[in-house]
């Protein structure tokens, strides 16, 4: 039996998608990629905002397509759309065979069965499961790295998000069985570790009584074959000295962290349901760049929150233009039912979020394209992604750049490289957010 899978949203559903692969391929299904090659096609979807949801909906509607002409035998749809919405997606879309929410996942060789057996299957129980696999992952990005996921789920409540009531509240995953899944990423070739979660830096707190994602990343960098370690997601007021020590002693660990902080004004930040202020955010900034001089800061924001004036939009654009971010992603707000700030007053209209957001990122680019020009006649040690086709290049990456996510680098070689090499490159161009370098000797 040939299966399609279709993984949408972030990496953390990635890695959902990679658990569910590895069962599906230890019973013997193949995988294809190719819709008219399927005799399963499993979608496994995403609801974090409304493009997510479209996108997700969108994607089963076409699907869907497939079972109408004959072909497809079984359509199957997981993931957070499904936990949501499980009833709705039955209702109005009758082709879909199986449903099985965010905690769901390793049911899902029971839910492909059954379906072929012409039984239904729906499982969306259980939002604070935390389901353990120990079969191997499938790994879908090339092979070189791998996200490994140390959570599950958010306490934290943001008043525009509605993880928490898709995915549950924080728990955290026994540290015995990350580092087991990441000796077998190892071994598969993985060099370079991401850990992700909603929330990283909280991790262990649950589970050991204390923030322990230092002690995590001790045994981590004991693994051998990993090269570098990269956190995403790092709420900035959880950020403490046994994080930033360990950084700074462990050379596997990349020198990069993501600070999602949404906003700089006061107001909005407490409207926000966030934990930090404008001063705070200056001072753990400040901080991490005294104590890592060389370290690459990206984060993400929000324009156009409830509420949000110009005034308040101005000093968002004046913090960004201060702190001088590495690498920044900024998002419309997108109302979203069931939470508090989609009920809010004084919601702000479509064009003007997106004016906000278009300055936000104007005023980014030539941060970053100043950065760019300042890293000419340097060396970097790059992790090779590829070849670039019919020419005499290769496609990189610095610590400075996670992926999919931030920038690259093109190499000029002769030389034969295969993708997961580590490199030195001397920095002799920048193309926007992108630099050029050649292989050093």
């Amino acid at each position: 039996m040939n299966i399609l899978f279709i993984s949408l949203g972030c990496d953390k559903n990635l890695v959902d998608s990679e658990v569910m692969l590895g069962l599906l391929a230890a019973k013997g299904y193949r995988m294809v990629d190719d819709e008219m090659q399927a005799d399963i096609i499993i979608v496994n979807t995403c609801c974090f905002i409304h493009d997510a949801k479209e996108e997700s909906i969108q994607t089963i509607l076409e699907m869907a397509q497939y079972k109408t002409d004959g072909r497809l035998k079984v359509l199957v749809v997981t993931g957070c759309l499904a936990q949501r919405y499980q009833q709705e997606i039955l209702d109005e879309i009758p082709e879909v065979d199986a449903v099985l929410g965010t905690t769901s996942y390793d049911k899902i060789v029971e839910a492909v069965e059954e379906a072929l057996a012409g039984k239904g299957h729906v499982e969306v129980e259980d939002i604070d499961a935390l389901p353990l696999v120990d079969t191997r992952r499938l790994v879908t990005t090339g092979g070189h790295f791998a996200y490994l996921k140390i959570a599950e789920g958010c306490d934290k409540h943001c008043t525009y998000c509605i993880i928490p009531k898709i995915r549950g509240d924080f728990r955290s995953v026994p540290m015995e069985r990350l580092v087991k899944e990441a000796g077998e990423l190892a071994e598969q070739g993985v060099k370079e570790l991401i850990l992700v979660a909603q929330e990283t830096t909280l991790y262990g707190k649950d589970l050991y009584g204390e923030k322990s994602l230092h002690r995590l990343l001790r045994e981590l960098c004991r693994i051998s074959g990993i090269r570098w370690i990269r956190l995403l997601y790092c709420y900035p007021e959880e950020i403490d000295e046994n994080l930033i020590q360990i950084m700074k002693e462990e050379k596997k660990i990349c020198h990069y962290l993501d600070l999602p902080i949404q906003h700089a004004n006061d107001d909005i930040l407490k409207r926000m349901g966030r934990r930090t202020s404008k001063n705070q955010l200056e001072e753990i900034i400040g901080r991490l760049r005294r104590e890592i001089p060389d370290i690459a800061l990206r984060t993400t924001l929000i324009t156009g929150f409830p509420g949000e004036t110009k005034e308040q939009h101005e000093e968002l654009m004046e913090f960004v233009d201060e702190m001088e971010f590495d690498r920044l992603g900024v998002f419309t707000y997108s109302p979203e039912e069931d939470t508090p700030a989609a009920g809010m007053p004084d919601q702000v209209p479509e064009e003007v979020k997106e004016e906000r957001q278009a300055e936000i990122m104007e005023l980014q680019q030539e941060i970053v394209f100043d950065q760019a020009e300042a890293m000419i006649g340097r060396e970097v040690l790059v992790m090779i992604e590829g070849k670039v086709a019919d020419e005499n290049a290769y496609v990189g990456r610095t610590y400075k750049d996670a992926p999919n996510v931030d920038g690259l680098i093109f190499i000029n070689t002769e030389a034969e490289l295969m993708s997961g090499d580590f490199a030195r490159v001397k920095v002799t161009g920048a193309l926007e957010y992108d630099l050029i370098g050649e292989l050093m000797e």
